[in-house]
């Protein structure tokens, strides 16, 4: 096993990759920015460096500053997390040329996934399903309007190296069309460094389900089941859980196939996610984008499969076998993940703050994984996330009425707060059917 880690990354994630290491007795090290010094996980970790002020540019993505860090504490690898430089091809390639060890998949793997219009056609050549789309990016806005007009309205214009959500709009028609191609074209040079736009069909009422993949140290591709992710808001996932009450098992043996040919097609290594759109009128499902790191969502998967994703990150980046049999990986119980964000629970705007009260859940099936604690400050530096409740039990009853208890004992004062968006989920009839789509939100609203 892999002797010491360096976690690049900060907040609930952090710890939690640092929990996972120091119960296998590997070294964790953190490095933070000034603005998290006072954080639970520098605290946490055997050591911690300060690489940088509070803008990620200057910290948790300063390549320089991490790979001191990596060399001045010994590290043996480096876990990136999710997010900042977790899918960044040219540090998975910096890290190995160090000589440490890159807990992810190969620089060739994320850069193949990276580009969603490439991503889009080595699906399609591999047999996954693809939606109707360009093949390669629309050059102008003549050639975005008669790709529309081919795959015909409505359509998603949408950034081709974009991701989390971003880069994103939706045409009914040319008029709109227009509009949004200049609007994404703009944000995406702007975010990404690379304004190329892609069209592809839309589909007015879609779930979105994604399979946890894990490319093992031998060469194999295996799934670990699906995750259910279409309680949104701005197309960012705030609930998932496992099982999807949509899918059969017909479907579930159809779309887990489906996703290890994926892996396979890109000599997939360590943990990865294949999102899917899924039409729930026709059973229909499309390969949406493939994600080459560890989800935020990770814990439901780890539940009802029993497996410690992390752990077996760790072992396939140092060369040995799963702690699990790949032959007979099958699901228990179910599991719901709800991520409670520092905004406002109606419009969902950012609420950063000092944390005047943190009282954390706890009963048989309630697992918090959480970034603060009370007399932290959240500040408006990083993204909202707080903490991830998930709750399991023996079927999607007893994980959602775990779920509603959880989140009326979840005592959080300081900054805004969407608990009380749960409690109002946790009772929503369309939500409890489980026959719902990635619109519940808004007609929540």
């Amino acid at each position: 096993m892999i002797e010491s880690l360096l976690v690049v990354n900060r907040g609930e994630i952090a710890r939690r990759i640092i929990r996972t290491a120091k119960r296998l007795g590997v070294r964790a090290v953190a490095v933070h920015s000034e603005a998290d010094a006072g954080l639970p996980f520098v605290t946490e970790a055997d050591e911690a460096v300060c690489v940088g002020p509070a803008n990620p540019a200057q910290s948790y993505r300063n390549v320089e500053a991490v790979l001191a860090a990596a060399k001045s504490t010994g590290a043996q690898a480096i876990h990136p997390g999710y997010g900042f430089l977790s899918e960044n091809a040219d540090f998975a390639q910096a890290v190995t040329s160090s000589g440490l060890l890159w807990v992810g998949p190969g620089p060739e793997a994320i850069t193949a996934m990276g580009d969603k219009i490439n991503a889009r056609n080595l699906m399609a050549a591999a047999g996954v399903p693809v939606a109707a789309g360009t093949t390669e990016p629309a050059a102008d806005l003549t050639a975005a309007v008669d790709a529309a007009a081919e795959i015909g309205y409505p359509v998603m214009v949408k950034a081709a190296a974009g991701g989390g959500g971003m880069g994103m709009g939706i045409a009914n028609d040319e008029a709109a069309l227009r509009t949004e191609y200049d609007k994404v074209r703009a944000f995406a040079e702007r975010m990404f460094g690379d304004g190329s736009v892609l069209i592809e069909r839309y589909f007015p009422r879609v779930r979105h389900v994604e399979v946890q993949i894990l490319g093992l140290a031998d060469g194999r591709v295996v799934a670990l089941g699906e995750r259910e992710c279409s309680v949104q808001r701005r197309n960012q996932k705030l609930v998932e859980e496992s099982p999807s009450p949509a899918v059969t098992p017909e479907l579930r043996s159809r779309l887990l196939a489906a996703a290890v040919r994926a892996g396979e097609a890109v000599g997939y290594r360590n943990a990865g996610t294949v999102e899917c759109l899924l039409d729930p009128t026709t059973g229909e499902f499309f390969f949406l984008e493939m994600n080459t790191r560890l989800q935020v969502e990770h814990p439901v998967t780890e539940l009802v499969y029993g497996v410690d994703l992390v752990e077996e990150q760790l072992r396939v980046a140092a060369g040995l076998p799963p702690t699990f049999d790949p032959d007979a990986l099958a699901p228990r119980g179910h599991a719901v993940e709800l991520r409670i964000n520092a905004e406002d629970p109606k419009r969902f705007l950012p609420g950063p703050g000092v944390i005047t009260t943190w009282t954390e859940p706890t009963g048989e099936g309630v697992r918090v994984d959480s970034g603060y604690v009370a007399g932290n400050t959240v500040t408006p530096f990083y993204d909202s996330l707080m903490a991830k409740l998930i709750v399991s039990g023996v079927d999607r009853a007893e994980a959602i009425s775990r779920a509603r208890a959880a989140v009326a004992q979840f005592q959080l004062a300081g900054p805004k707060n969407n608990l009380p968006f749960f409690v109002e989920l946790l009772d929503n009839p369309e939500f409890l059917s489980g026959d719902y789509d990635t619109g519940i939100v808004p007609r929540m609203r």
